[in-house]
């Protein structure tokens, strides 16, 4: 690594140490997101196997896909404050190895209980991974680009569904559902041994007091705890990221199970239809992000504004779907529901970080992981698998969508504080942690 290069402070507004090295730290970050969720989605298809094999609830099933996500908001904060402090690369790479032998240990499971455990470890090696990788992307590129190029990584998360969708019905069919975990296991240690080729960024220096506030994990809750206290937006935002990624985990996750049970299809080929809404998720992340961040040129709050009317427009095609459609037009307006709800998955992270002083972006943004994870991605398949033993899986996943008007809300909210705090995060930090006065005002 060229530390010369690390210690020269970029240009403003520019790359941090060049064109070359940031897009590759890029595609190597993206690549392992796709991983990340190949390896946490490809369980979806394979419920009707598991179904079949082991009799389990809807609750169970559900629960397989929510405990990575406890488990990953349970870790993200510990993971973030260790990057922050020594190594955001080593960090990934230590994150990706765990995750990957976690995914093929599932090969061996033989009961509810060790497929369980070996789920949870997943989440343990995935957890931090979208807050530390988020943090080096927008360390490595100009601000004028993080909207977009965040957007671009967390959409890789839909493609990485996508995969591991198809793929789970796919090798299931042919070799039987534990074989699936082995094949989608091995891409990630590859590219875990890859990364180490990736350049970190140069921890930022902050005051002694505030640096304080890193040292353990109590402190760092503390000061999260007064982070968010402060920060209307970013509070609001998480609040409204989280409420948000039920709809779209709930959604993900029953979708090829939907297909299955109520028009007959084959699990291999519902996995395939069920892909398409994953990968019109995809899409629509890219695009929503590009979106949002045109809104907010001339008024940045019109970011916010813009992410609640697509939340609402969300929420009124997919309970149009799953309530009242008729069969023939059904899956269309399931995929346009795809399309419109993954449109927060870029710009709530967007947003976090420019509310968040830069000396700890990854734990700031780490944050907002643990609560779309704990309060949204594993809330969702979880809500939905309760609701469909009570209610039946079509009334289930016409309800969930209703958490959308909660996200719209709670973005309402964060627009009246967001340029205020936006301002406020670049100033210089004071031993409170709170932004201190400009120098000439203190000078005068």
């Amino acid at each position: 690594m060229d530390l010369h290069a690390l210690d020269k402070t970029p240009p403003a507004d520019g790359y941090l140490v060049g064109r070359g090295p940031a897009w590759f730290a890029f595609g190597m970050t993206l690549a392992l997101m796709v991983f990340d969720y190949v390896d946490r989605q490809v369980i979806v298809s394979l419920f009707p196997h598991l179904k079949a094999a082991w009799g389990l609830s809807d609750k169970q099933l559900g629960a397989l896909v929510s405990v990575i996500s406890v488990t990953v908001a349970l870790g993200a904060l510990p993971v973030a404050l260790f990057a922050d402090r020594v190594s955001r690369v080593k960090s990934i790479v230590a994150m990706a190895t765990i995750w990957s032998l976690a995914t093929i240990s599932c090969v061996w499971a033989r009961s509810y209980g060790a497929l369980m455990a070996a789920r949870a470890m997943v989440g343990l090696g995935e957890a931090g991974y979208g807050a530390v990788g988020a943090a080096l992307i927008a360390s490595h590129f100009p601000a004028r680009m993080r909207g977009a190029l965040l957007a671009a990584f967390f959409a890789s998360a839909s493609f990485g569904s996508v995969l591991g969708v198809m793929l789970g019905g796919l090798i299931a069919e042919r070799w039987g559902w534990q074989a699936a975990f082995g094949v989608v296991g091995f891409p990630g240690l590859v590219l875990a041994l890859l990364y180490l080729k990736v350049r970190d960024y140069r921890t930022v220096e902050m005051t002694p007091a505030l640096a304080a506030k890193r040292q353990s994990l109590g402190a760092t809750l503390r000061h999260v705890a007064s982070v968010l206290a402060r920060s209307r937006t970013m509070l609001w935002v998480c609040i409204g990221g989280a409420a948000q990624l039920i709809v779209v985990s709930a959604l993900w996750s029953w979708l090829p199970s939907y297909l299955n049970r109520l028009h007959g299809v084959a699990p291999a080929q519902a996995g395939m239809k069920a892909a398409l809404v994953v990968l019109a998720g995809a899409v629509g992340a890219v695009v929503w992000g590009t979106v949002v961040d045109r809104a907010g040129l001339r008024a940045p709050r019109r970011k916010l504004a813009t992410l609640a009317a697509l939340c609402v427009a969300a929420m009124a095609v997919l309970v149009l779907a799953f309530g009242w459609a008729p069969a023939e037009s059904q899956f269309a307006l399931i995929v346009l529901g795809g399309f419109l709800a993954t449109c927060t998955v870029g710009p709530v992270s967007a947003i976090v970080i420019d509310v968040i002083h830069p000396g700890v972006r990854a734990t700031g943004s780490s944050v907002l992981a643990l609560f779309q994870n704990l309060f949204g991605l594993a809330a969702g398949p979880l809500v939905a698998g309760v609701l469909s033993d009570a209610w039946g899986l079509r009334a289930a996943l016409s309800a969930t969508p209703l958490f959308a008007l909660a996200a719209a809300a709670a973005f309402l909210l964060a627009a009246r504080s967001y340029e205020a705090d936006k301002a406020r995060a670049h100033l210089p930090v004071d031993g409170s942690g709170a932004a201190a006065p400009p120098v000439a005002a203190q000078a005068g």
